[in-house]
């Protein structure tokens, strides 16, 4: 999801009153979105770069960087033998798969062959989720496993926040996918005003509309369509779950304060839903004793390193992350506090990390973008990925 993470009835009211007009190539759509049921990946690879070429309006001084963040990609087996599993990773709202950067290195250094998906829409211009359709979104993540399935038996699908939805909506579609990796999954949204989004939708293009910050690994602005896909994911995969239970091994990871998904609400669907006995739970929280013994809850209170909790999108990336890494490139200072804080955020010598909208008296918070617990999850999905190796001998 998007940096804004605003009370969607104050975004509602906002589109609904409001229409901007703002004629800029990063707030005006391509012609037209581009093509994704190539017959390999590599004439994907090869037609999405020459489109984004086109049809990209960059935010920084560097387009070689900007285009490398938002190309899908594919990673072979790090130890070079071939390929006798694979993953497809597909990333969240207004993002790219930049995002699975370090997860991609990990999911390779196990085996793994990598494959991410750019989401229709995506990598180009904010605009360009005017053209969007989740269902054109589930026939894209369809068509990609159904390339690696023809190439390896073992096939597995991963997902961050509306990617994790529509993982989990194949999956649950599809017998032949070997099991889940779900960070943030958007399964249930925080906000209980989502189903307005559709109807939003009609009298507004833009719930936010943004000048550029430099970030080319995500959109700065969201139209309503987008947020109004991304709530019809959610809906879905929410149907689907009503209906049936997944019995394949998952690993999912959820921050109990994120201000995008409604944590309890999905944990409650992973204790109920979700139930192979193989599965894990990456809980980063309170530590209380939890219900269920296949969730494991690692403290999101770390003072030492000045961490007051964990947000949406920072499970995903590693400490030494050259853009959203403790020292990374990148610091996101527009973080739903004051005014005062968010300008004095560049220049602090003792800043804080949280989710978005935390504040804490005496304390200028920036967004967590780096998961301090990275090495252990990742430690996590080899577990679980290797109970099904040991379950299907």
């Amino acid at each position: 999801m998007l940096k804004r993470n605003l009370p969607l009835l104050t975004l509602f009211l906002l589109s609904a009153c409001t229409q901007v007009s703002d004629q800029s190539p990063l707030h005006t759509a391509s012609a037209t979105l581009p093509e994704y049921r190539q017959a390999d990946f590599q004439s994907y690879l090869s037609d999405t770069r020459a489109w984004l070429e086109q049809q990209r309006v960059f935010v920084s001084a560097d387009k070689q960087a900007e285009l490398d963040a938002n190309m899908p990609y594919e990673l072979q087996p790090a130890d070079g033998l071939p390929a006798q599993k694979a993953i497809l990773l597909v990333h969240g709202l207004g993002d790219s798969p930049f995002f699975f950067r370090d997860i991609a290195q990990a999911l390779s250094q196990q085996g793994f062959l990598v494959r991410t998906i750019l989401l229709s829409g995506h990598g180009s211009r904010p605009a360009d989720l005017m053209l969007a359709d989740s269902d054109e979104w589930q026939t894209m993540v369809s068509h990609h496993t159904q390339l690696l399935q023809q190439q390896v038996s073992e096939v597995w699908l991963g997902g961050f926040s509306t990617g994790a939805n529509l993982a989990t909506s194949e999956a649950l579609n599809n017998d032949d996918v070997s099991g889940l990796l779900l960070f943030s999954p958007a399964i249930v949204p925080e906000s209980a005003m989502t189903h307005l989004l559709p109807v939003a939708n009609l009298f507004s293009n833009w719930l936010d509309q943004e000048a550029p910050d430099g970030n080319y690994t995500r959109y700065g602005s969201l139209t309503t369509n987008g947020a109004t896909q991304y709530y019809y994911t959610t809906r879905q995969v929410r149907q689907q779950l009503a209906d049936s239970t997944y019995d394949k091994p998952v690993l999912m990871a959820l921050s109990a304060d994120d201000s995008v998904v409604d944590s309890e609400a999905v944990k409650t669907l992973f204790e109920q839903r979700f139930s192979n006995p193989a599965s894990k739970l990456f809980w980063f929280g309170k530590t209380t004793e939890p219900t269920d013994p296949r969730i494991e809850i690692l403290t999101s209170h770390l003072p030492q390193q000045r961490i007051s909790n964990f947000s949406h999108m920072s499970l995903l990336f590693a400490a030494n992350n050259p853009f959203y890494g403790r020292n990374g490139s990148h610091r996101i200072c527009e973080n739903g506090q004051t005014e005062a804080a968010e300008q004095a955020c560049p220049n602090s010598n003792d800043l804080w990390y949280s989710n978005w909208g935390y504040q804490e008296a005496n304390k200028v918070h920036a967004r967590l973008t780096w998961n301090p617990y990275f090495d252990r999850l990742v430690s996590g999905i080899e577990t679980v990925t290797a109970a099904d190796q040991q379950a299907s001998r």
